[in-house]
């Protein structure tokens, strides 16, 4: 059977793991079985997709990425350079908690910053941005945008990646695709 994705020679893809249509992957990387990887995503150099890790259709993994069993990445996810998630809320070299794996979950259309920390346990919502640099320590709402260690809200993000600024009716409009977004009791939803 002809495979329909990309994989440089120097790729490492075990057996038993799922690579949709489209994907590329680049040098020095390792999917390991039972991890899926959906279409047409772009795995950069050097990154590591540990066992059952779930990536949807079209997620950007830049070099240098760390994902561990417990990850599902949603549709459209950006994972920036050097980015890494936890599995394990306390390891130990010397304990061993493979059936203690905590899951996380990456929404929808959310960006990961470039070195960024995601410690296992975490739902980062859709359309989220977690600034370059930051730790997230705890579930990060749909739009907002979070920086710093450990990261805290700062604003909100565009399904475009642009700030958004709300007027004292809690509207905004995104300055590239101009779609309306709604702040109302601490949440945002486009409309």
């Amino acid at each position: 059977m002809e495979k329909d994705f990309f994989a440089h020679e120097t790729a490492i893809i075990d057996e038993g793991s799922k690579i949709g249509q489209g994907t590329k992957i680049w040098h020095f990387s390792h999917i390991m079985p039972d991890s899926i990887v959906g279409k047409n995503c772009n795995i950069g150099q050097n990154v590591v997709i540990s066992p059952e890790v779930v990536l949807g259709d079209n997620v950007k993994v830049q070099n240098n990425v760390s994902i561990y069993t417990g990850v599902i990445c949603g549709d459209d996810v950006f994972l920036g350079p050097s980015a890494v998630f936890t599995n394990v809320i306390n390891p130990r070299s010397a304990v061993n908690r493979r059936n203690r794996y905590m899951a996380t979950i990456v929404g929808k259309g959310a960006t990961i910053g470039a070195n960024a920390t995601i410690v296992c346990g975490n739902i980062i919502g859709p359309y989220a941005f977690v600034g370059a640099g930051s730790v997230v320590t705890k579930d990060v709402k749909p739009y907002s945008l979070v920086v710093g260690n450990p990261a805290r809200h700062v604003g909100w993000m565009s399904e475009y990646g642009h700030r958004l600024r709300f007027n004292e009716e809690g509207i905004a409009f995104c300055p590239e695709s101009r779609e309306r977004y709604r702040l109302r009791n601490g949440f945002v939803n486009k409309y």
